[in-house]
């Protein structure tokens, strides 16, 4: 069969149609001079801060060593008493610190202590760390908006050389609006439940604008409460849903009593909290995911808390009676009982994990390719499609 002279037309003009290139140059030259403060181009997040745990990093960005990327908004949710200052205030700050990250704290409840933060290794110095007690929700927003104002006129001709620097806010839920201030002082204690969430959703989206490609972050707290819907048992974040939807990392924690010492045997009282912890949102890995992380009053956070889980559930670790199996990728079976996954050992699973993801993510044929290649396989002739191609 040979194709009628208008096909074969267009196939003469093809090569010429797809040589003409559309030069952006003088687009982008325009733009920038009429738009004050235009990013052009990608910002993929370049700086990583751990929370302190490495299945929590994993299950927020696919990567064990990497927690809260520098330039976006993450947000900790959760009720009180469930970690959230401790991971956002206590680990975030002082790993932060340990990669040059200078940190500007803003406490809103006034409830961090200088004590408590340095026993979290935390470094208080005022070269290190600026804290700011703050209430208002204008004045947050404004103490933000000054600085991020002044810094990108301080380094504007070296972007890239920028110092590094992370907002946390602690926390979100216990600011208050002007309406709330004025109508306690009238001794009227309607609040102000409807400005709240307004107020919040601006200062977020604000800050993810500000931010853009530069070298800063905010990490954030804030309050759940229970869920009232049957079908829908999570908790909900205060403040409504507008904050969350500009958020790249929001998580959900709840408190669960710690009943074990240090060897991991039960007891009868109590000895720290188990935070269960929901990835809710995140641009960087599969939402939904949990992994319950151990936090004993007397030792704190251990990184490797919550990996033997993880790894259970990824199929990794198989139970084999009352131990847990690993084949590395020698073939060597690894047979241990479960108080026996530590250190070490999770060490090398998660390097061979990590090596074996890499792989079959660069094996793996993108689902796109795959359906061009479907569609462009020669279909049988039908009784409609011949009287088309004689008339042409």
């Amino acid at each position: 069969m040979t194709l009628g002279p208008r096909y074969a037309k267009i196939d003469d003009t093809k090569d010429k149609i797809m040589t003409k290139v559309f030069d952006a140059t003088k687009f982008r030259k325009s733009i920038t001079k009429s738009i004050q403060g235009l990013g052009i181009g990608f910002s993929d997040p370049t700086d990583w801060i751990s929370t302190g745990n490495y299945a929590l990093n994993y299950l927020m960005t696919s990567d064990f060593n990497k927690g809260i990327p520098l330039g976006k908004v993450t947000v900790l949710a959760g009720e009180s008493g469930a970690g959230k200052s401790y991971i956002a205030s206590g680990n975030i700050i002082k790993n932060a610190q340990e990669q040059g990250i200078f940190v500007i704290l803003i406490d809103t409840e006034n409830a961090l202590d200088e004590k408590w933060l340095q026993a979290l290794k935390v470094d208080t110095s005022e070269d290190k760390l600026l804290k700011l007690s703050i209430s208002m929700i204008d004045d947050v927003a404004k103490t933000i908006s000054e600085f991020m104002k002044g810094y990108k006129e301080a380094h504007a001709d070296d972007k890239e050389g920028a110092p590094k620097v992370l907002f946390v806010i602690d926390s979100l839920g216990m600011m208050l609006t002007p309406t709330d201030v004025n109508q306690f002082e009238a001794g009227d204690m309607k609040g102000d439940l409807g400005r709240k969430p307004k107020a919040l959703t601006a200062l977020v989206r604000n800050c993810v604008n500000m931010f853009g490609s530069w070298n800063v972050g905010l990490i954030a707290t804030n309050h759940t409460y229970a869920s009232q819907d049957m079908f829908d048992p999570d908790d909900k974040i205060s403040g409504g849903q507008g904050f969350i939807y500009a958020s790249s990392i929001v998580i959900a924690m709840k408190k669960l009593k710690l009943k074990e010492d240090e060897d991991g045997n039960k007891v009868s009282d109590v000895r720290g909290i188990r935070a269960a912890c929901k990835v809710m949102k995140t641009r960087y890995s599969k939402p939904f995911e949990s992994v319950q992380v151990k936090i004993p009053y007397e030792t704190g956070m251990n990184p490797y808390s919550g990996l033997v889980d993880l790894f259970e559930k990824k199929g990794v670790l198989v139970q084999t009676g009352n131990r847990l199996k690993y084949i590395d990728k020698a073939g060597k079976e690894h047979i241990d009982f479960r108080k026996q996954w530590v250190g070490d050992k999770l060490d090398m699973l998660m390097a061979d994990f990590t090596e074996s993801t890499d792989f079959a993510d660069k094996e793996q044929v993108p689902a796109v390719e795959v359906a061009e290649v479907t569609e462009t396989k020669p279909k049988a002739k039908t009784k409609k499609a011949e009287p088309i191609i004689e008339k042409e």
